[in-house]
This record gives structure tokens, C-alpha cells and sequence, in this order.
């Protein structure tokens, strides 16, 4: 890779020149990296509903031309000045936020939402110049998240790559630079059920299921999915769930369901939907006294959540999470070792592989809800 170095890298990216149309595979050519950034030669990509959801561009700001893509693997291919803890050949998973290891945020240790990396879904720039490092004729192809993983070489800011255990195989543990980690974490960090413990689970997608795979690695005893789609629930038993409520099947609210089911309500819930409905029952659902629930999806930008406050005085908990509150440089590298270990189980994730060219292809999987995660191989 050396001869690469300090030079404009040719290579082909997935383009989305705009919303909802599919991505072209162009040659782009990629910028070295500057001050506090890192070049990268992504391996493997999988596709996350973030990508699918911007890609559409239906409830936020439209940036294009755009290179989508975040959950990823790769390895270093050159460093930027002020780089020390990378270097080339290093394997690496890129994060869509960052920790700079200054900030209020990252100095504390119940935080993970660094005030200068945080995820900013707007910026299609980087943060040193304000420039973009993508390009096609000198014209700039903007950027995402901060990683843009849809290019067989992208550079991301220090601060949003994680060093992991260089014989942790990248085909797999690329799906936990976002969605697996984001469930995971906030059942293991967050929600923290305890051996024998009661835990429902709210969406049974991919970070649904990854949640429900921290419970069954805590011991829950009793792990309850919910889901409008019952096709789900099969599936779901890999991860560990023992007991399906589709709220589609009951006349009263599923908070009253799941009361009923478990003398009182659960010891803990995760929220993994985004609906604003299903977040009230999450936290309605979870025993006075010492219930915790966790939000994780993001709701509508105009929903509101309503519940009667002597929820709360009841001594019940509410509690939001962002990332499984992993700080990516710190804490991924451990979660990588959890896999290594045997601990956690990722191949189940995995449900299709196709390489670069086909990318499309994963995009029409996850719109019609088949597979929990698509790993696209980027070396045909």
C-alpha cells in the first residue's frame, strides 16, 4: 500500500446521486488524509436501514451526490498529521460518532456522546477543513455520517475509527461498528437485567434481536419479544427469546398484556422500534419498584411521549441510550473480544453476502424486510 500514500487514490463507489434512486458504481478519486484522519481501505460493508433511510431521504435534509455506508471494516492505509495510535495495515472498524478523548463527554465515564465526533447526519464534509475528500472530475461527492463505507477506500476522522484484534475475522465483526453494538450495549450497559431476570423486547429486527442477545448472555430467564410481525418470532428464538406478544392479537394495550404475563409488569425493557407508541408501552410495561426501560429507536421528529408521572413515581426508570453508550475508540475493540471469545454469537446476524456490484440488491433486501444483515463484499 505504500506507493499510495500521500496520493489521490482511484477507486470505485457506490453514488447516490439522488434520493431513492439506486446507487451507481463510479470511479472516484479519493483525497490523502489530512490533519487527525486516517485512509482507509474498506473489505467489507454491511448495509444498515440508517443508509436506507437517508438513501430515501424522506424526513430529513437531502445531501447529494453521497456516499452512504457505515457499518464497516477495513484496514489503515495511510495516516494523516497528528496521527500516533494508527498505523498503516492496522484493522479497524470505522464508527459513525467518535470519541476525541477530550471533551466533557468522553472524560466522563457515563457518557459517549462526544461533543466534537457526534454523529451529524447533515455534514457531508469533514470536520478539518470543511472539505470533502471524495470527488468525480473535481467535483465533490459529499460524505456520510462521518465513514461512507459504499468505497473501497474512504478517509473518517481518528476519532471515529476503532483498533481491533488484527485476527478477528472482518467479515463478521463489521456488523458491530453499528447496529449489533447499538442493541447490545444498551441491554448490557444500560438496561443491565440480572441473572434470572425478565426482559422485554420491543422489535424484533436486527438491534432488537441484538439486545435480546445481551439478555440471554446475562441469564435472563424469561426474554419476551414484541412484534407486529409474527414472521419475526421463529428467528427471534436464535437469539435467545423465549416468549412472542404480537400486539396485533389483543384488544387492550400489550403494556397490560405483558403485566399479566409476568405478576407485575418485566425487570427490564428495551425499546428497539422508533414508535413512539411502543416506547410508552416499553415503559409502561416494567415492574413499580424497580422496572428500567431503554429507549433506543428513534421516534418521529414530532412525537411526543406521554405517560402519567406516578409511572415514574412509582419508582420506575426511564432511560435513553445512544450506541449502546460504547464509546467506539475505548470500548469496540473489548466487544470484538467478546465475539473472539465465544461469548457473543455474530454469524446469526448474518443473513445474506453479495459482492460490491449487487449492492442495489442488499438495498431491495432490506426494503422488503428479508434477512437482518447483508455483508457486501467489496473485492469482487
Amino acid at each position: 500500500m505504500s506507493s499510495t500514500v500521500g496520493q489521490v487514490i482511484r477507486c470505485k463507489a457506490a453514488v447516490a446521486w439522488e434520493a431513492g434512486k439506486p446507487l451507481v458504481i463510479e470511479e472516484v478519486e479519493v483525497a490523502p488524509p489530512q490533519k487527525m484522519e486516517v485512509r482507509l481501505k474498506i473489505l467489507y460493508t454491511s448495509l444498515c436501514h440508517t443508509d436506507v433511510y437517508f438513501w430515501e431521504a424522506k424526513g430529513q435534509n437531502p445531501v447529494f451526490p453521497r456516499i452512504l455506508g457505515h457499518e464497516a471494516a477495513g484496514i489503515v492505509e495511510s495516516v494523516g498529521e497528528g496521527v500516533t495510535e494508527l498505523a498503516p495495515g492496522d484493522h479497524v472498524l470505522p464508527v459513525f460518532t467518535g470519541e476525541c478523548k477530550d471533551c466533557a463527554h468522553c472524560k466522563s465515564e457515563e457518557s459517549n456522546m462526544c461533543s466534537l465526533l457526534r454523529i451529524n447526519t447533515d455534514r457531508g464534509v469533514m470536520i478539518n477543513d470543511g472539505q470533502s475528500r471524495f470527488s468525480i472530475n473535481g467535483k465533490p461527492i459529499y460524505h456520510f455520517v462521518g465513514t461512507s463505507t459504499f468505497s473501497e477506500y474512504t478517509v473518517v476522522h481518528i476519532g471515529c475509527v476503532a483498533k481491533i484484534n488484527p485476527l478477528a475475522p472482518l467479515d463478521k465483526v463489521c456488523v458491530l461498528s453499528c447496529g449489533i453494538s447499538t442493541g447490545l450495549g444498551a441491554t448490557l450497559n444500560v438496561a443491565k437485567p440480572t441473572k434470572g431476570s425478565s426482559v422485554a423486547i420491543f422489535g424484533l429486527g436486527a438491534v432488537g434481536l441484538a439486545a435480546a442477545e445481551g439478555a440471554r448472555i446475562t441469564g435472563a430467564s424469561r426474554i419476551i419479544g414484541v412484534d407486529l410481525n409474527a414472521s419475526r418470532f421463529e428467528q427471534a428464538k436464535k437469539f435467545g427469546v423465549t416468549e412472542f406478544v404480537n400486539p396485533k392479537d389483543y384488544s387492550k394495550p400489550v403494556q397490560e398484556v405483558i403485566a399479566e404475563m409476568t405478576d407485575g409488569g418485566v425487570d427490564r425493557s428495551v425499546e428497539c422500534t422508533g414508535h413512539i407508541d411502543a416506547m410508552i408501552s416499553a415503559f409502561e410495561c416494567v415492574h413499580d419498584g424497580w422496572g428500567v426501560a431503554v429507549l433506543v429507536g428513534v421516534p418521529h421528529k414530532e412525537a411526543v411521549f406521554k405517560t402519567h408521572p406516578m409511572n415514574l413515581l412509582n419508582e420506575r426508570t426511564l432511560k435513553g441510550t445512544f450506541f449502546g453508550n460504547y464509546k467506539p475508540r475505548s470500548d469496540i475493540p473489548k466487544v470484538v473480544e467478546k465475539y473472539m471469545n465465544k461469548e457473543l454469537e455474530l454469524e446469526k446476524f448474518i443473513t445474506h453476502t453479495l459482492p460490491f456490484a449487487q449492492i442495489n440488491k442488499a438495498f431491495d433486501l432490506m426494503l422488503k424486510g428479508e434477512g437482518l444483515r447483508c455483508i457486501i463484499t467489496m473485492e469482487n
